[in-house]
């Protein structure tokens, strides 16, 4: 898959022409086509070179781009993100991996007392992005399954990127990248190898950080999520339409920090009653940022209060009946919903 995929990235695209691209396809050719055409693109990480990543993302660049622009690191994320930190103010443009977003802890410290406060002390930014996979439902335990996104929400600095879709996926990996300042791209393991989508060859795609996306219109009520939960969000809201002729509308934020403020006040204003929905444990999740930005700039229009549907507040289970109970299901949803939908 690799070789085949390394060569269409290579070969002229066709006008008009789509090709059937994986989620994890889509990060792959962001990474490709931004270090295609700048050369101060480079990638770092564990694995990441003669390995091709742990799940595959940069198979076949180490021999594409050379050991210079494709670095393989000690287990150090401290040390990947310190060295990512120090090239960007040499002018380059790293790619840091987490080969598991669980374990960027090690780099907090890089992270949160140096990358994101650089700009305020030096008025040098660092252009760095700093992926990898988050999330569970993959049956891959604690230490490999959590979302990490509200340990970071409370640092100025530092940008936040979840895409759910395949386009989002490259769009925003490319924007994060030309970005000048840090940004924290979150990718769901989960996604990976089940979202599809016709992407266009013959075109640039570049999603802009900040805005949401409406996933699916609707009329009656808002699911406000990102990230894997945004199908769970969509099945919900087709069961609503189909049992109980409730128009449901979903929206994608896509963009965690900064939060798309006038699209979640939109949403709200619009259906007069909010479920807000993510995988991450409830007590000091983003719902509760989420839930106050409604409340701040939409509460007249409320018919119900805001409601949070999360995974409850434990470590992530390995046993697959435990990993469902802990994470938010179709039918959590649509309990939350109907209690809205009643008020």
């Amino acid at each position: 898959m690799a070789e085949a995929t390394a060569a269409q990235q290579r070969a002229p695209a066709e006008p008009g022409a789509t090709r059937e691209t994986t989620y994890l396809e889509a990060i792959r050719e962001a990474l490709w086509e931004e270090m295609k055409t700048d050369d101060s693109v480079f990638i770092l990480g564990e694995d990441v070179g003669v390995y091709g990543g742990a799940f595959k993302i940069t198979e076949g660049f180490l021999d594409e781009f050379g050991p210079d622009r494709v670095i393989d690191t000690p287990i150090s994320e401290a040390a990947i993100v310190g060295a990512s930190i120090g090239a960007s103010h040499m002018g380059f443009k790293p790619v840091a991996e987490m080969q598991f977003m669980d374990f960027v802890a090690p780099a907090f410290d890089m992270i949160v007392n140096f990358a994101a406060k650089v700009r305020y002390r030096t008025g040098f930014g660092a252009q760095i992005v700093i992926r990898g996979p988050v999330g569970a439902g993959a049956r891959a335990g604690p230490f490999h399954s959590q979302s990490p996104e509200s340990y970071f929400a409370n640092v100025p600095g530092l940008k936040m990127v979840a895409p759910a879709t395949a386009y989002d996926a490259k769009g925003l990996l490319r924007a994060s990248i030309r970005d000048p300042d840090p940004v924290l791209y979150f990718e769901h393991k989960f996604l990976y190898r089940r979202i599809k989508e016709q992407l266009p060859t013959d075109e640039e795609i570049l999603v802009p950080i900040g805005k949401a996306r409406v996933h699916r219109e609707g009329e009656d009520l808002s699911i406000i999520t990102w990230g894997a939960m945004v199908y769970t969000a969509a099945r919900a809201a087709d069961r609503l339409a189909e049992e109980e002729g409730v128009s449901a509308e979903v929206l994608d934020l896509r963009s965690l920090r900064p939060v798309d403020v006038e699209a979640v006040a939109e949403t709200a204003r619009k259906t007069g009653r909010v479920l807000v929905l993510h995988e991450a444990p409830r007590f000091g999740g983003l719902a509760g940022e989420i839930t106050a930005v409604v409340c701040e700039e939409a509460f007249e229009w409320l018919d119900a209060p805001v409601r949070r549907v999360t995974a409850i507040d434990t470590p992530v289970p390995y046993s697959p009946p435990l990993e469902d109970y802990y994470l938010p299901q179709v039918e959590d949803v649509l309990t939350a919903a109907r209690w809205l939908l009643a008020y």
